[in-house]
């Protein structure tokens, strides 16, 4: 059913309406005392409400993560894997005390002919182990990030989510904010304007989101690079730089 769902909608959708996210998605968003000790993550540069179709992935930039242990770097733990026939990733990180581990992601520059810009998201995701609740709220220090104001797991869909834009570490006053709930195929859009929902942070770059259904959920702040990047064609062109956060809810039963 996923594969005709994916179909659907990539059909449905013009390339102008799907927007780029790249993902970063961990086994759970929290571990408690009966849970694995290891946090499987996958990486995927893809179109989240469109369920796909991914978009090949070149050798990241940076793979770490920040925890009890400080700031490790996760590059030579990332696997290649295959995902719609093109490039992707995966990783396994060991769990082995209580703490909240952020993991961050540089990818390669990618190049979109169809809009004319190469695009660089820098993107993570907190997951909290053994009910640690402290530090969720600190930046991984990337060029553009999205600071949590909202403890960013352990979330019911309905929750309200709220961050701050920042870019080199300041408020970005009025920073555009996509959002996409990554489909598992039980929804069907109704048309192009509901795969990607747009808001605007206010004057001091803060957003907020309810999440209305259970699932991830990517927040994707866009902001435009002060310097161009050479393409493929060796053409200097603009560059889309996103601050993604990735967090998860569940449906209160």
């Amino acid at each position: 059913m996923r594969p005709l769902i994916r179909l659907l909608l990539c059909l449905m959708a013009t390339p102008s309406a799907q927007a780029h996210f790249q993902e970063l998605i961990p086994s759970s968003d929290v571990l408690s005392a009966r849970d694995s000790r290891r946090i499987e993550l996958t990486l995927t540069f893809t179109h989240p409400m469109a369920g796909g179709p991914a978009m090949a992935m070149g050798t990241p930039q940076r793979f770490g993560v920040l925890g009890p242990q400080g700031d490790q770097n996760l590059l030579d733990t990332l696997q290649p894997q295959m995902v719609d026939g093109q490039n992707a990733y995966r990783a396994s990180y060991p769990v082995t005390r209580p703490g909240n581990y952020l993991f961050y992601l540089e990818p390669a520059p990618y190049w979109e002919p169809g809009e004319g810009k190469m695009i660089i998201h820098y993107t993570k995701v907190i997951v909290d182990a053994y009910d640690y609740q402290q530090g969720w709220q600190r930046d991984a220090g990337m060029p553009v990030e999205i600071e949590p104001l909202t403890r960013p797991f352990g979330l019911w869909s309905g929750n309200l989510f709220q961050g701050i834009v920042k870019q080199q570490g300041q408020p970005v006053p009025f920073a555009e904010v996509e959002v996409e709930w990554r489909n598992d195929g039980s929804l069907t859009p109704p048309n192009d304007s509901y795969l990607t929902q747009v808001i605007r942070a206010d004057a001091n770059g803060v957003f907020s989101y309810v999440m209305p259904r259970a699932g991830w959920w990517g927040f994707a702040a866009l902001v435009e690079a002060e310097q161009p990047m050479v393409n493929p064609a060796g053409k200097p062109v603009p560059v889309e730089l996103g601050g993604l956060i990735w967090v998860y809810t569940r449906d209160m039963r």
